[in-house]
């Protein structure tokens, strides 16, 4: 995370990252830097704001209490600088007017060292001898406190918007990742309920300058956003020009956990119905953080509301139970490797994710003879995110095939409670180094099963090789910019289909129709495919082997069939003139 605006020392210089981005330039790329506009991390400017430097304290939500109210605040233990509230503590303060109280949830809730959202620091004397004592709101953990978007100073804008413009003005990135842009608004509610923190409409404000000043000079967004549907729709519009997919993110994972793609359909189904396109989504694989599965669209706001699942009516919050169970138990029950991180998701490769689904229980129990089917696996999910309109996006992590870090080796790292270090391991996409144990941070280096790229790219049947051939044809048939039409109901629990309209995002005349189909089982499965959106008697091109497979019949369908993490890819042809 962030901690300050400035590039560390240990990644390089400014100029280095001019450099890096005039090159990607010249080749046709774009480096992404990423603004954090709802926190810093506890860098020089918090150290200011607690000796209440200037306009410092006007950067984040802290509430200086005076010294006569000292004993309502916990102890700072020796060698830490602040200590987490607990509930009562929360409510006295609250009860006495400093701050505003309990939010909406406790994101990285962890009993004993973060009951709350609130800390308090230690005594900090300022330049003018001042001791002062704050409280101050931190959504994430304690070393994130929270900026201030309403404070009088503006000071908080002023850092956010100066970080954004330096990033993209002076270094020469091209974009910028927004990251907890949902969590810029807070406001008192009444009648003793949670204060209102999530989807407010200060963040949209906030969004919306941000991602306006980042478009005025020629750059664009993407949030990072795992909040409901509906915010994630209504921020879009306003602020980021993507969000990262919270939507089907968690949906595919549990697919291939339990080899039925109900949850995950009905995801989909349910984004098209809410006004959320694919094609507004960045679909990725695995990333820097954990396999989120926090499912707060079905938790929060539609948790009262009633769907039909596994043959029956439950709540949006009893869904979001079953599916976080069969998450948990199928990735971490059996397997060492995989672990809880906090309540937010699973710490995991998608290797190992796939591993686990494969009944594997220790990192050293995956063979060779795994490393086909883990790929097969692999190259489906890479499928599914990559053959549906939107940005696809993936890690060197994946590329390499990297499985988890032993926890053993990584102690240290995992003591305060952040599991997402095994999932971080040390890789080299290159093969520059076949002898380094660690990276020059120290990072030990994980297992990869799929090797370097070189080496893989000089073989046709690699991960990269094929995963090639899978960008190919999604660029070949412009899927990135399609419109998504339909996501029928399967004939086999473990097939997904997904029907597009080939038209550039342009759906007012004729265009060919696609159709991605894919099996999430780990068995060969035939099927049919049934959508009120084919035309009867169009021919069925493999677009892989161009070869012709059928036709639609009059009830609109065709029979298709898939070898076990099957991945096929439909070109729609104009029935023939009688």
């Amino acid at each position: 995370d962030r901690i300050s605006t400035a590039i560390d020392s240990a990644f390089g210089t400014e100029d280095e990252f001019r450099t890096l981005c005039d090159v990607a330039d010249a080749h046709g790329g774009s480096v992404i830097d990423d603004i954090v506009p709802g926190h810093t991390g506890k860098g020089a400017d918090f150290r200011l704001a607690e000796m209440g430097y200037k306009d410092y304290p006007g950067i984040y939500h802290m509430v200086e209490i005076p010294p006569e109210d000292w004993a309502l605040l916990p102890e700072v233990p020796e060698g830490e600088d602040s200590v987490n509230l607990d509930p009562a503590a929360e409510h006295e303060l609250s009860e006495r007017g400093y701050i505003i109280g309990a939010l909406q949830r406790v994101i990285f809730y962890t009993p004993g060292v973060k009951e709350t959202n609130w800390s308090a620091t230690a005594p900090v004397t300022g330049p003018d001898g001042v001791s002062r004592r704050w409280v101050y709101l931190h959504y994430f953990k304690q070393g994130q406190p929270s900026i201030n978007w309403l404070d009088p100073t503006f000071a908080g804008m002023r850092l956010v918007i100066g970080d954004a413009l330096h990033s993209l003005g002076e270094l020469g990135a091209g974009a910028l990742r927004l990251d907890a842009n949902g969590f810029l608004g807070v406001e008192k509610s009444a009648e003793g309920l949670p204060a209102w923190s999530e989807g407010h409409s200060l963040s949209h404000a906030a969004n919306h300058i941000i991602a306006g000043m980042v478009r005025k000079v020629g750059g664009f967004t993407f949030q990072e956003l795992n909040l409901t549907i509906e915010d994630i729709r209504d921020t879009g519009a306003v602020g980021a020009d993507l969000s990262y997919d919270f939507i089907g993110r968690p949906g595919y994972h549990h697919a291939l956990a339990t080899g039925q793609t109900e949850f995950l359909r009905l995801a989909l189904t349910s984004s098209l119905e809410l006004g959320v396109q694919p094609v507004q989504l960045v679909h990725g694989l695995q990333n820097h953080d954990e396999l989120t599965y926090e499912l707060v669209h079905w938790a929060t706001r539609h948790g009262d509301d009633v769907y039909r699942f596994r043959g029956r009516e439950i709540t949006g919050g009893e869904l979001a139970e079953e599916v976080r169970a069969d998450l948990t138990e199928r990735l971490t029950g059996a397997a060492d490797f995989n672990r809880v991180f906090t309540q937010n998701g699973i710490a995991c490769t998608t290797a190992s994710l796939i591993a686990a689904t494969r009944g594997v229980s220790r990192l050293d129990e995956v063979t060779d003879a795994d490393v086909p089917t883990i790929r097969e696996a692999h190259l489906l999910l890479c499928a599914y995110n990559a053959w549906q309109p939107g940005v696809f996006a993936l890690s060197g992590w994946d590329l390499v095939g990297m499985l988890t870090v032993p926890a053993e080796e990584i102690a240290d790292l995992l003591r305060a409670g952040d599991t997402r270090w095994i999932e971080r391991g040390a890789h080299d996409l290159l093969g520059v180094d076949p002898e380094a144990t660690r990276s020059a941070a120290g990072m030990p280096r994980g297992r990869a099963l799929y090797g370097p790229l070189p080496e893989q790219l000089r073989d046709p049947g690699s991960f990269a090789s094929r995963l090639s051939r899978i960008l190919e044809l999604r660029r070949r048939h412009g899927i990135a910019t399609a419109t998504q039409v339909d996501i029928p109901e399967v004939a086999h629990p473990g097939m997904l289909v997904l029907v597009h309209r080939l038209d550039d995002g342009d759906p007012r005349g004729e265009a060919p129709m696609q159709v991605t189909v894919l099996n999430f089982g780990a068995e060969p499965t035939e099927g049919t495919v049934r959508s009120e959106q084919l035309i009867p008697h169009s021919v069925v091109v493999d677009a892989e082997t161009e070869e012709e497979t059928g036709r639609v019949d009059d009830l609109q369908s065709f029979s298709v069939s898939l070898p076990p993490y099957g991945a096929r890819f439909f070109l729609l042809s104009a029935p023939p003139a009688d």
